[in-house]
């Protein structure tokens, strides 16, 4: 039995990938944590797998109706998790007094509130959850401060910066002493090498088989824009307070090294291993110490060779447009990402092309006003919102010279 503390556990996002990674690892170890609420968009069906397996005191589902169904399956099991619903409910499951840790997985704008809350509630948030730092990383990051939330970054990229860090400055939100630049290294994609004119007839299933990492469909298809890697240059300002020509990008399609940090006296330290979500949950869930994650140890005999190069910016506009809005300040990050969001759903429901991504977030963001950036989570929801009805309108345009 270990003497460390016992950490109980809210998972937000519990039936995505990120969340069975994270069960994955806290199933390993027992005696370490202990799950305390599972919450979820709108699996019902899932989220009651779950609960059947890991007995947590609460259960949240976003959708209403979905926790209706959820409430009636879990008292035919003789389960008594309390389901909660709708934004509240899941906000007050982040907020939980007996939670010391709270893994923020939700994807999307929908997992901006319940972090912010756990922010709020001082917890340890294990951030997954992009939204909340590039709709409103200000806010955020206040939240963190007045709180006393302790921020560990669960990307791979970010995990891997932190674990790079002087101990003394794994801290994030500020700029770590004596450090030139953070190189974040991305896969490519499945469309890295694909002549660009094919690109026109990329179909959904193309774009979400990614080569390397298992992910849901729409973080694969922002894999394939590189709009994921945009967005995490944006995450990577906030987290350890770095402008954006300190912020670089390396293609390495191996996915061995996960980020470098370049320091000022011409050291370089990058963090290795394999391409498994379960070893940066597992370094942030146990931080300070290490545990078992259930990830092989890296074969060198094997992996002898990595590659680098530096991303085609005719290939990937979306990178292009992601340094543009970290650039332009204000509220451009919130807006590229809702035109992102939107865009992305449209071309997985086949209403356009691969290429009309980045064209539609490009037409949305030189298009909606760029305003100060958000003080309130109500002015975010309101630019968030109305980037989408621009966007919506782009997407209708491109959808019917697609159709013609």
């Amino acid at each position: 039995m270990s003497d460390l503390p016992l950490r109980r556990l809210t998972l937000l996002g519990a039936t995505g990938s990120i969340g069975a990674s994270t069960l994955d690892v806290v199933a390993r170890h027992p005696d370490r944590f202990e799950v305390t609420a599972l919450a979820a968009h709108k699996n019902s069906a899932a989220l009651r797998e779950l609960c059947r397996r890991y007995r947590p005191r609460y259960a949240a589902l976003l959708d209403e109706t979905a926790a209706q169904a959820l409430r009636e399956n879990l008292r035919e099991d003789g389960i008594s998790s309390e389901v909660l619903s709708g934004a509240g409910g899941v906000q007050a499951v982040a907020a939980l007094p007996e939670v010391d840790t709270v893994l923020a997985a939700i994807t999307g704008a929908a997992g901006l509130l319940p972090t912010l809350a756990a922010a709020r509630a001082g917890k340890r948030v294990l951030l997954a959850n992009k939204e909340a730092l590039v709709m409103g990383g200000a806010l955020f990051m206040e939240e963190v401060r007045v709180g006393g939330a302790t921020v560990l970054p669960i990307d791979s990229e970010h995990n891997a910066i932190f674990q790079c860090l002087p101990g003394v400055a794994q801290q994030c939100g500020t700029r770590a002493p004596g450090i030139r630049k953070i190189i974040l290294t991305a896969s490519g994609g499945p469309f890295r090498e694909m002549p660009l004119a094919a690109l026109r007839d990329v179909t959904p299933e193309q774009a979400c088989a990614h080569p390397v990492w298992k992910m849901g469909r729409k973080i694969s298809v922002d894999s394939a824009t590189m709009m994921n890697k945009g967005l995490e240059v944006i995450e990577a300002h906030w987290l350890f307070g770095m402008p954006a020509e300190a912020i670089e990008v390396a293609i390495h399609p191996q996915s061995i090294i996960h980020s470098f940090v370049e320091y000022l006296d011409g050291s370089t330290l990058a963090q290795l291993g394999s391409p498994d979500m379960r070893t940066p949950i597992a370094q942030a869930l146990a931080f300070p110490e290490r545990i078992d994650a259930g990830v092989a140890a890296l074969d060198f005999a094997v992996a002898r060779t990595l590659t680098f190069t530096a991303p085609e910016r005719g290939r990937f506009p979306c990178l292009a447009l992601a340094y543009q809005a970290l650039n332009a300040g204000g509220s451009a990050a919130l807006i590229l990402n809702a035109a992102n969001e939107v865009a992305v759903e449209a071309f997985l429901n086949r209403r356009i092309g691969f290429p009309d991504i980045a064209a539609v977030c490009d037409a949305v963001l030189s298009e909606a006003p760029t305003t100060a950036a958000p003080t309130t989570v109500r002015e975010a929801i309101g630019f968030d919102a109305a980037a989408r009805r621009v966007a919506d309108r782009h997407i209708a345009i491109c959808s019917s010279r697609r159709g013609a």
